[in-house]
């Protein structure tokens, strides 16, 4: 019924396995926003992303481009 790939997935697992599988670096590097490029933290990512919608929604496209 829900289309929705990321349907039951938190932003917090999705941010956890982009920088499991990047790292911070580059992971900035992909989405250049200072949450990744400035002393990033897990905690500090989340913060903004759930603020920004434009930064929400680059992060949740590379992580259905990348699992």
């Amino acid at each position: 019924m829900n289309n929705n790939p990321l349907h039951g997935i938190t932003l917090a697992d999705i941010l956890e396995k982009l920088v499991a599988e990047y790292g911070f670096e580059t992971l900035g590097e992909k989405i250049n926003i200072r949450c990744f490029t400035h002393n990033p933290t897990i905690k500090s990512s989340l913060t903004f992303l759930r603020k920004t919608p434009w930064a929400r929604e680059k992060v949740e496209q590379l992580y259905l481009k990348t699992f």
